[in-house]
């Protein structure tokens, strides 16, 4: 499971609106599930599709303070997998039969890219409403432990009192928008490197 998480004025529902827009046509299906701070989106293959294998994947868009965290789960490609074995046998079988194939290969080679196409749509969701994967405004904020008045990320005192802030200053993973500690050398969400 690959989960994202996007911080800024956005809502499940624009996450689940693109979604809909962008996968209920053609030879895919797409329906949302939930509540208005829980969506699940589910995205497959219409049944009884003229081309291509069976495949399906399911989105969890949930709200979190300042932004929406995105959870894409594991597609289900055997269906996939089986049309393009056919279309492996009926070649080996007749070199000519490909030809016949043709829409069901380029529909199983567009199924197989399907999560790449869900996190593009999601990213463009997200920048369309001026979300991102950095840290929001009010989130960029370190608290004074002695007179509790907000002060910007990076200050070394409080302005307000003048008390050391420390060095745990928020940071997020510029891959998934995690938040980590300043001393983290890899995210613990996506495992990239910092």
């Amino acid at each position: 499971m690959e989960r994202k998480i996007f911080h800024g004025n956005l809502k499940p529902v624009d996450i689940a609106q693109a979604l809909l827009a962008e996968f209920n046509q053609g030879n895919l299906r797409a329906q949302t599930l939930g509540q208005s701070d829980k969506l699940v989106i589910q995205i497959g293959t219409r049944p009884g599709a003229e081309s291509g294998g069976q495949t399906a994947m399911t989105v969890t868009v949930q709200r979190i303070e300042e932004g929406i965290m995105v959870e894409l789960g594991q597609q289900a490609w055997l269906g996939v997998a089986a049309s393009l074995g056919m279309s492996a046998l009926a070649a080996f079988r007749n070199p000519f039969n490909l030809l016949g194939r043709l829409d069901d290969i380029a529909q199983d080679i567009e199924n197989l890219q399907m999560g790449e196409r869900i996190w593009q749509v999601i990213s463009q969701a997200a920048r369309a409403a001026g979300a991102s994967a950095e840290l929001s405004e009010k989130l960029k904020r370190t608290t004074c432990e002695y007179c509790h008045v907000a002060n910007p990320v990076g200050e070394p005192s409080c302005i307000a009192c003048g008390a050391p802030l420390g060095k745990s200053q928020p940071t997020t993973c510029k891959n998934c928008g995690y938040v980590v500690k300043t001393n983290d050398r890899t995210c613990p969400n996506c495992k990239r490197a910092l």
